[in-house]
């Protein structure tokens, strides 16, 4: 998401000298993740081994979560990515974002401390869906992520479409302000 952010603008002398669908600059920016997150999972995957942790069948539901954090990363990178061309400060609020969402996702606590009726609520971030999801898939230790996932699920489509428009909308002015 971070590259994401400053790919219209760092890829500038792209953008204005040649037309191309400039759409390509940040979503390469979230799949050149990939690879690293690609790594990590084999890495992962073999510590899995190693302590004898063997994922159940909801293991096939992986692929999805995987879908899922693209499709948040992309579109919440194609927001700060258009934002990040008409005012520069974004780029210097990202860290504090980022910063203030890993707190808000359940990464080092489960969202079990949460109580039951707020969960649906806690969806709102689209990450807690993911990680749950992910939690649920290869480690099988509690029930399906349910309505948390579900509200996940729609606020990332809301993201992403969102983003998509407002990228294409400001697309037209990039060459002109970059």
């Amino acid at each position: 998401m971070g590259l994401a952010l400053s790919s219209s603008v760092g890829n500038q002398h792209l953008i204005t000298k040649v037309y191309f669908p400039r759409l390509v600059v940040p979503i390469s920016a979230v799949l050149s993740g990939l690879v690293d997150f690609f790594i990590a999972s084999v890495l992962l995957l073999g510590l899995m081994l190693y302590y004898g942790i063997v994922p159940g069948l909801a293991i096939v539901t992986v692929p999805g979560f995987i879908l899922l954090a693209i499709v948040t990363a992309l579109g919440v990178g194609l927001w700060l990515s258009a934002l990040n061309v008409q005012y520069r400060d974004v780029r210097y609020t990202i860290n504090f974002m980022i910063q203030f969402w890993l707190f808000a996702t359940p990464v080092a606590y489960p969202s079990s401390i949460v109580p039951e009726k707020w969960r649906a609520l806690y969806g709102l971030n689209p990450m807690a869906g993911v990680v749950e999801g992910f939690r649920w898939a290869l480690l099988g230790k509690s029930s399906a992520p349910g309505p948390m996932l579900f509200v996940s699920v729609a606020v990332v489509l809301a993201i992403f479409v969102g983003g998509l428009y407002y990228f294409r909308r400001m697309e037209q002015q990039f060459a002109d302000i970059v």
